[in-house]
């Protein structure tokens, strides 16, 4: 798995001359070694793949990272960055601008006095875009979790119950199953809240008659899954019935159209026009998905802007909503794979209205 994705990156390199390469993104250090430890850097070369980290991991670092000479660094890393480069010959290095802040770049071009940096922008994301076989089997696994989880979560679902309660609850049933946390801060929004898309648990108490949010995942292996579910505690109501019917409709139509080939803003228009067909385009003011992967917003974007046409092995979430303010909101999300006719659904919970009595 390492040696093919340093290849990659190598070919990557030289098409932008470059003679080196600092990686460090924590996520795209474990992408590019396998390597979970908390602190380090990977230098590329065109014949050389270092991982550099501190004494913690020194036993760590070389059971996980097989394919990288493991090196220790000094209290100061760029120390041991400047002699490596200076044995190497090397004198062009480039970096992650979107990890580097301006002070840690002003800070590094200190120390590696004599070094021309390159800023580089995306090198590492462009491979982790498309998923192998090994990471598409894990984020199923993750999936597979968030549905025993909303399964569980159900008959904890009552009126005078908090959001922070279900949240705790979903929380420490995805633990007991391998997660080793949640894929972000778990959502539970109940009633009005639930016009929030991001409406994170709060105190609120459950009520009759209401919609009740869940939008959660699990991190797992290193992968994370993301479900959004919104059920109906007590009676729903007339509008309860229609926004819900409105979003399922939305969903199942971009799920049926979304295929290899297709832009990022077509497969959310898909999504998009059904709303708007209802008047109700006003109220679904974000994208219709993202990528899904070592992070829970990765590229692909399946938005308005989302110009990255989609190819097989890119795993995305179909996310539409409507969030009507001092009423509630709904939303659907399932975690899709990108396939070479058409798609696979990851995440297999019920999308039917369940009403909570």
């Amino acid at each position: 798995m390492q040696q093919p994705r340093i290849a990659k990156l190598r070919a990557l390199m030289q098409a932008r001359e470059l003679e080196a390469l600092l990686v460090t993104n924590s996520f795209n250090r474990q992408y590019m070694t396998g390597f979970t430890g908390s602190a380090g850097y990977v230098l590329i070369t065109q014949n050389r793949a270092l991982l550099l980290t501190d004494f913690r991991y020194m036993t760590q670092a070389p059971q996980q990272a097989v394919h990288y000479e493991v090196v220790e660094h000094t209290a100061k890393p760029m120390d041991t960055v400047r002699e490596l480069l200076a044995g190497f010959g090397i004198a062009k290095l480039g970096f992650e601008q979107r990890d580097v802040t301006y002070g840690s770049y002003l800070s590094i071009k200190d120390q590696l006095s004599g070094v021309e940096l390159v800023a580089t922008d995306g090198l590492i994301e462009q491979l982790r875009i498309v998923k192998d076989e090994h990471e598409i089997a894990v984020i199923q696994e993750a999936a597979d979790l968030a549905d025993r989880t909303f399964s569980h979560i159900q008959s904890f679902i009552k009126s005078g119950v908090s959001e922070v309660e279900l949240a705790a609850e979903l929380e420490m049933f995805m633990r007991r199953g391998g997660a080793t946390a949640p894929s972000f801060e778990t959502i539970v929004a109940s009633g009005e809240r639930s016009a929030l898309p991001h409406g994170k648990a709060s105190e609120r108490i459950l009520q009759n008659n209401e919609f009740v949010k869940f939008d959660f995942g699990a991190y797992y292996k290193g992968y994370c899954s993301d479900i959004t579910r919104t059920v109906v505690l007590g009676k729903p109501t007339d509008k309860h019935k229609e926004i819900y019917g409105i979003v399922r409709e939305a969903q199942a139509f971009a799920l049926e159209h979304i295929k290899p080939g297709m832009k990022g803003t077509e497969a959310h228009e898909l999504a998009r026009g059904i709303i708007a067909k209802y008047g109700y385009a006003d109220y679904f003011g974000h994208g219709l998905g993202h990528g899904l992967g070592l992070e829970i917003h990765e590229e692909p974007r399946l938005s308005k802007t989302g110009d990255t046409v989609l190819e097989p092995g890119m795993v995305v979430t179909v996310e539409p909503g409507i969030y009507l303010p001092g009423f509630g909101g709904v939303r659907i999300e399932d975690d899709i794979v990108i396939t070479e006719t058409g798609i696979r659904i990851l995440t297999h919970s019920s999308k039917d209205l369940i009403v909570i009595d």
